[in-house]
């Protein structure tokens, strides 16, 4: 049987474009450990430039970006790092501010919209100057936040939140703040402004190249020319020096020239697979519509005998009768649509570069036959 696949489980499955490859077999290159790769200094330089940072560092993965952000702010032992509990620096990066940095993570309870309680960060920082307590040192933001679903934090909670951290009193040294900006030029573009804008107000990002953006790998750290300068010297430690890295940097320099004009697009058919979804009225599984703001769409199980893992493999799978029924594409090929699922009441699924309009009715398609397989076991 022949078969199409439509992988929506990451965008971090996006492959480097047709002009990413010609300009990656191209690149000027140099030991960039010595400083010596024109095309990573342009990398750093450009991407400091679009968010208005004094300088930048090329590292292999935004895990590293945000490790060395923890490590560089918190430069003492026994300093504390505030971060939202469903953040990805918190569940998914095998908690390396604590045993590789010696930081500790205090967290705050995640709002639907990715944002927490700016009253209980109040309560959260330390103001007493006491040896029995660790010292408040960064608070760390998520945005696009992913485990809520892709959502855009405002800008005018942004701004409220640089101005409690910078209030006189408030912690008993100064309060960094870094962006988690993994998907922050999905924010932009959600919102209609610059990246610039939206990180106004803080003292580093890390920003994505290999999700979203479409570059093999990579991400950037941006902020001062002293805290990249740290940072710096911090990735060696982490085993991030890279040599002739201008080969990976060049796709990076792509991306920020052709891929970033189009997320809006990923963000048009994310909400084009939300509404054919939500048009079937499923009593099991719900799409919030006004809560799909980029490019990522989770489709909420309400059916309690079905996990997410037994939704995700079933999509993942062709019966005989989909065939039959017409589930396939322009060729009569049967479609495998992946999705990401975990241990979660939810199914994730993320729209990248390489999913196109095909793609997407492809995907509607498939939901639409099972979901309505599930309705009628469960009407």
């Amino acid at each position: 049987m022949s078969t199409t696949v439509v992988d929506l489980r990451s965008d971090t499955v996006s492959q480097p474009t047709a002009e990413m490859r010609a300009r990656m077999a191209e690149a000027v290159v140099g030991d960039d450990v010595y400083g010596e790769d024109p095309t990573v200094t342009e990398l750093e330089t450009r991407t400091a430039a679009i968010f208005g940072k004094e300088a930048g560092l090329f590292v292999p993965s935004g895990t590293m970006g945000n490790l060395l952000a923890v490590m560089v702010h918190c430069h003492r032992r026994g300093a504390e790092a505030i971060v939202g509990d469903l953040s990805h620096i918190f569940l998914y990066e095998q908690g390396g501010a604590s045993h590789l940095a010696g930081v500790q993570l205090a967290t705050i309870r995640n709002q639907p919209d990715g944002t927490f309680s700016l009253q209980e960060l109040r309560h959260k920082i330390r103001n007493y100057k006491d040896c029995h307590e660790p010292i408040t040192s960064l608070v760390v933001v998520e945005n696009t936040h992913n485990i809520c679903g892709g959502k855009v934090i405002p800008l005018a909670y942004l701004d409220e939140l640089a101005a409690l951290v910078r209030e006189p009193g408030v912690g008993t040294t100064r309060i960094a703040l870094h962006m988690d900006g993994a998907r922050v030029f999905n924010a932009a573009a959600a919102l209609g402004v610059s990246v610039e804008r939206i990180t106004r107000d803080f003292d580093s990002v890390s920003v994505c190249l290999s999700k979203g953006l479409s570059a093999p790998v990579g991400s950037v750290l941006v902020g001062s020319e002293d805290f990249i300068a740290e940072a710096h010297r911090l990735r060696k430690a982490l085993g991030g020096g890279m040599r002739q890295a201008g080969i990976l940097a060049a796709a990076g320099l792509v991306a920020l020239e052709q891929v970033v004009p189009l997320l809006g697009k990923d963000h048009e058919r994310t909400k084009r697979i939300a509404e054919g979804v939500d048009k079937l009225r499923s009593p099991n599984i719900v799409v919030d519509i006004p809560s799909v703001q980029s490019n990522i769409l989770l489709l909420q199980i309400k059916q309690p005998k079905l996990a997410a893992d037994e939704f995700a493999k079933r999509l993942a799978i062709i019966e005989p009768e989909e065939i039959a029924a017409g589930v396939t594409d322009k060729q009569g090929a049967g479609i495998v649509l992946k999705a990401s699922a975990r241990d979660w009441e939810f199914m994730r699924l993320v729209l990248y570069h390489q999913v196109d309009d095909e793609q997407v009715e492809l995907a509607i398609k498939k939901l639409t036959y099972v979901i309505k397989q599930y309705d009628a076991r469960w009407p």
